[in-house]
């Protein structure tokens, strides 16, 4: 409590950013596991007719990529834009899926900072204050104060960094399940193509 009250809001906002942090860390690496013969399983099954096979097998993978492709196995016979738009439909809700909560550590990385300046302030006023109070100029009368600004702008500052790595580190882990799942529906695509060749 050296930094004053305003370092009640830095502990929740850092609370929060643990929390957001680690729960979608937790997502997003299950979405990022799949199989490495998940797609050669589903070409195999495919080519040799047997679809629900290959819907089983999607149904049994606890993946985004599994269920865009089981999608896409639901709508073999339609026209081929019309799988791709089924796909990429199911897609953008597994995008979200995963993408939920990542927003909120970038507010943070925003807000906690701003929290810090305030803290700041607040010393500074405390400073002055305890100054305007007394016709004795001491080290304690100052150091109070400035007390009470660095601790609240350090707190501050570390919770916006904290926010900001773990806000990064998801989006690339992100990436890299978005670039898998773009990956895994141009192969089935492809896959829908072979028989005709």
């Amino acid at each position: 409590m050296k930094g004053g009250y305003i370092m009640v809001p830095l502990v929740i906002l850092s609370i929060l950013a643990i929390y957001f942090i680690v729960e979608r860390m937790i997502i997003v690496s299950k979405a990022s596991r799949l199989d490495a013969n998940f797609m050669n399983n589903i070409k195999d099954s495919v080519l040799n007719g047997n679809l629900e096979s290959a819907r089983n097998l999607c149904r049994n993978t606890s993946s985004p990529v599994a269920r865009m492709i089981e999608k896409g196995i639901a709508r073999i016979g339609q026209p081929v834009r019309e799988i791709e738009e089924a796909m990429g439909s199911v897609g953008k809700i597994e995008i979200y899926r995963i993408e939920k909560n990542v927003g909120y550590l970038s507010l943070i990385a925003k807000l906690a900072p701003m929290f810090g300046f305030i803290g700041t302030i607040l010393g500074v006023i405390k400073l002055f204050y305890a100054l305007s109070l007394t016709d004795d100029f001491t080290i304690k009368t100052v150091s109070d104060g400035l007390y009470t600004k660095m601790v609240s702008s350090a707190g501050g500052l570390i919770v916006g960094i904290l926010a900001f790595l773990g806000y990064f580190i998801l989006n690339s882990m992100v990436e890299k399940v978005i670039n898998k799942m773009e990956k895994s529906t141009v192969q089935f695509m492809d896959l829908l193509q072979e028989p005709s060749k």
